[in-house]
């Protein structure tokens, strides 16, 4: 299990990393003495800390993907937050594919390029998911879809890891004050709370981490949930005959 320094002097990459969640994590990481942050971006960016390097990474180009894969040394802690949340009402199929190429491919994208350099490091996988992956929220359910699949590929990815000595983190978050839900007038966590959550949660070994108020109140029962359990039966399944 890490520790609560488990950041100290480890090398970090955030996807998304311009604004919200992801500029509170990149300083998140700082405040606990990384030794290097990448900051993966879309839009020009400029950190006052010389430890952050800025690297440009949509994470729907695989041509960028695999650059800024190729430009890592070493790394020991991923996080998977570049997302897309857009409302809708599913009726037009490109928005559910443009969510599922954000939220989904790209974290299986970025997640497999970078893999070698997690694997030699016996490093960390932390993906920025949502309490809507658990239970849709109608007025973005092409989001919901999304989160929801990619809730899928963590729990794929934890079992299929850990044999690699790479631990995989669920972030599963609710209401958070960024550009994605200015429009809901419902109570949210700062970036900065949620930042500081994440990581806590990350260096005690939290498989899921629930970072803010609304969802905490699932955080006590979430062991021995129904979820948890089948979970371990289906991992379970890597150990019979294959």
């Amino acid at each position: 299990m890490a520790t609560q320094d488990s950041i100290t002097g480890r090398t970090v990459l955030v996807t998304g990393a311009n604004r919200g969640i992801g500029r509170a994590l990149v300083d998140e990481a700082l405040r606990r003495d990384a030794g290097r942050v990448y900051a993966g971006i879309r839009q020009p960016f400029t950190h006052p800390d010389n430890r952050v390097t800025a690297l440009s990474l949509d994470v729907t180009d695989h041509a960028q993907i695999q650059a800024a894969a190729d430009s890592l040394d070493s790394l020991d802690v991923l996080v998977n937050n570049a997302g897309l949340a857009i409302f809708d009402d599913l009726t037009d199929p490109a928005m559910l594919k443009r969510h599922l190429a954000v939220n989904l491919f790209g974290t299986y994208a970025v997640t497999q390029a970078v893999l070698p350099h997690l694997t030699a490091s016996h490093g960390t996988v932390v993906n920025l998911l949502s309490t809507a992956s658990m239970s849709s929220v109608p007025v973005m359910p092409a989001y919901s879809i999304s989160k929801a699949a990619a809730f899928s590929l963590t729990q794929a990815l934890r079992a299929l890891l850990a044999e690699r000595g790479v631990r995989v983190h669920a972030v599963l978050a609710g209401p958070v004050d960024t550009d994605m839900s200015r429009d809901l007038n419902i109570p949210k966590a700062s970036p900065a709370s949620v930042a500081q959550a994440i990581l806590d949660g990350v260096a005690v070994g939290q498989e899921e981490i629930f970072p803010d108020p609304v969802s905490a109140i699932l955080a006590a029962d979430w062991p021995t949930s129904p979820v948890k359990i089948l979970e371990r039966e289906n991992t379970a399944l890597l150990a019979g005959p294959r």
